[in-house]
């Protein structure tokens, strides 16, 4: 009954918190955060200490699919560098610089035990990026912070496990880099696997329910195999959820995926809420750990300070010539574009194209004869001409400035997970209370002082900002694209005509989207607008039928 009691109660503050960040503009994990600890610190409170597995391998996989089905697949893949160099070189860089600094300030604590808590303190949260949502951070921006926050979390852990291991026997870099490739190399084959059989198994189900229970199991069906094998649990829910973002619009009904995304919104609530409440609650038993250490609780405090601080300017220091690659790469792009939009018109003219193709026909026989080669396929290169063109319209209208840098190094906050990761640690880590607990300091300092500030730093920075009148204008473009379209009348009642009016346009919404013609948010209107028509159409019944 009293876990009832407690649970009852839990899901009213959360709901609460929810309510105050959207009335006040306050983060909700800001609130949870803070009601968590003011709760566990009063005296009646019991101390409570969750297993980290809950939260490593029950809470994180789930919410981690559910971000990136949401992700736009194409901005994951325009900013696939600067997101893989987040997520895995900064993540090392940073588990380093701490690892020396923690060998040098805890006497008796050792390198690799200190790059262990580097890595538990390196990686930033995806439940708190959330926060950089609500300031309205520019998509490019966005795109890279919730990157690095999907994939960061497997390296880190890695670099966790490596970093332990070598404490108790001689480090091999060959094997940390081997087992590195393995973790994620096999979590994005299961990962890959499980999505596409999700949603096999998804579009031959017709009861939207049964479709919504069976989406819930999706991110575990990836994750528990990888782990067992020894790879990334949460690089396969990642991979599953991208696979499954990109092509349900194609694969799952309209009515499936607005029942997928209503209840993986309360999904995401119930459970963001409760990593965020129960971290806050676990102070109390994790001050009770270090009870009996004269003076730890300030040395974990300034240990915590400065740990934040390093953090903060090797991030910085990375960023910076991060961004000055991201416009070299703008440059050599921009380059590319007289060339690729000569190649672009020569397929689109009908002669041309045909003259081309002629002649790459003839010349590919006798290749494919002589080596058993696929013959070049000129529509497949059209649509990959196509796409770079689009990518470098992507990257000369959304070029990334200092200001945008400034932003992505403030939102880096840490969290949860990072509470979780610390009492992973073996029990026989040296000074094991005190670092779980300057985990809990740099987790807790990180979400309210970047957290808390993140509003303040975008307005004072001023980066670039999402254009609503921008926006406007490519989704005009997109309606105006379908209104083009059209689909033969023969053998279908009106009904069934207008529903499949509403597929074909679908179709060159998803079309473009593939492409990357235009902004994903645009087309996520779009999409979003002929989904409702098509459900309340198939509402409607057809009389004629």
């Amino acid at each position: 009954m009293e876990i009832l009691v407690v649970g009852a109660l839990a899901l009213l503050v959360i709901a609460g918190s929810r309510t105050l960040a959207g009335r006040y503009g306050i983060p909700a994990p800001l609130v949870l955060v803070v009601v968590g600890i003011v709760v566990g610190l009063l005296p009646f409170t019991p101390d409570v200490e969750i297993d980290p597995e809950w939260i490593l391998a029950g809470v994180l996989p789930p919410l981690l699919y559910s971000a990136s089905v949401s992700m736009p697949a194409t901005n994951f893949r325009r900013e696939f560098g600067a997101i893989g160099g987040l997520s895995i070189v900064l993540v090392l860089l940073t588990s380093l610089a701490l690892g020396l600094f923690f060998a040098w300030a805890i006497p008796g604590l050792g390198f690799a035990w200190g790059v262990a808590l580097g890595a538990v303190i390196s990686p930033t949260d995806a439940v708190a990026t959330t926060i950089a949502k609500r300031v309205g951070v520019s998509p490019r921006v966005m795109a890279m912070l919730e990157g690095e926050s999907l994939l960061n979390d497997a390296s880190a852990l890695v670099i966790l496990r490596t970093a332990v291991a070598s404490a108790a026997a001689a480090f091999s870099f060959g094997h940390a880099v081997g087992q590195f490739a393995f973790a994620v190399v096999v979590a994005v084959v299961i990962g890959a696997v499980v999505g596409r059989l999700n949603l096999i198994v998804r579009a031959r189900t017709s009861d939207a329910t049964v479709n919504t229970v069976l989406s819930f199991a999706v991110p575990f069906a990836a994750s528990i195999p990888a782990e067992l094998l020894g790879a990334s649990g949460l690089v396969a829910a990642v991979t599953a959820g991208i696979i499954t973002g990109r092509a349900a619009p194609r694969t799952l009904s309209p009515r499936h995926r607005l029942s997928d995304s209503e209840n993986w919104r309360t999904i995401e609530l119930v459970l963001e809420g409760a990593v965020f409440l129960l971290m806050g609650l676990e102070l109390s038993a994790i001050l009770s750990e270090v009870r009996g250490e004269a003076g730890a609780v300030g040395t974990a405090l300034l240990l915590a300070a400065a740990a934040i601080a390093i953090t903060l300017v090797v991030r910085l220091a990375y960023v910076a010539p991060l961004l000055r690659g991201q416009s070299r790469r703008a440059e050599r792009t921009l380059r590319m574009q007289p060339r690729l939009t000569r190649m672009n018109d020569a397929l689109q003219d009908p002669a041309r194209a045909r003259e081309l193709r002629e002649r790459l026909a003839l010349a590919a026989r006798g290749r494919v004869r002589r080596s058993g080669r696929r013959a070049f396929d000129l529509d497949q290169f059209g649509s990959r001409v196509r796409r770079m063109l689009a990518d470098v319209d992507y990257l000369l209208k959304a070029p990334l400035t200092w200001r945008d840098g400034g932003v992505l190094v403030w939102a880096g906050m840490r969290g949860a997970v990072t509470v979780a990761a610390a009492q992973t640690l073996p029990e026989h880590t040296p000074h094991r209370s005190l670092l779980v607990l300057v985990a809990f300091a740099v987790a807790t300092f990180s979400l309210l002082l970047q957290g808390g500030t993140l509003a303040w730093v975008v307005r004072l920075l001023k980066p670039t900002a999402v254009d609503p009148e921008a926006e406007r204008a490519e989704r005009a473009e997109v309606l105006a694209l379908l209104a083009g379209v059209d689909v033969p009348a023969d053998g279908l009642s009106p009904k069934q005509r207008e529903i499949a009016l509403v597929r074909a346009k679908r179709d060159v919404v998803l079309d473009a989207r593939d492409a990357g013609t235009y902004d994903a948010e645009a087309l996520a209107s779009v999409l979003a607008a002929l989904d409702a028509e098509q459900i309340s159409l198939e509402l409607q019944g057809d009389p004629d039928a």
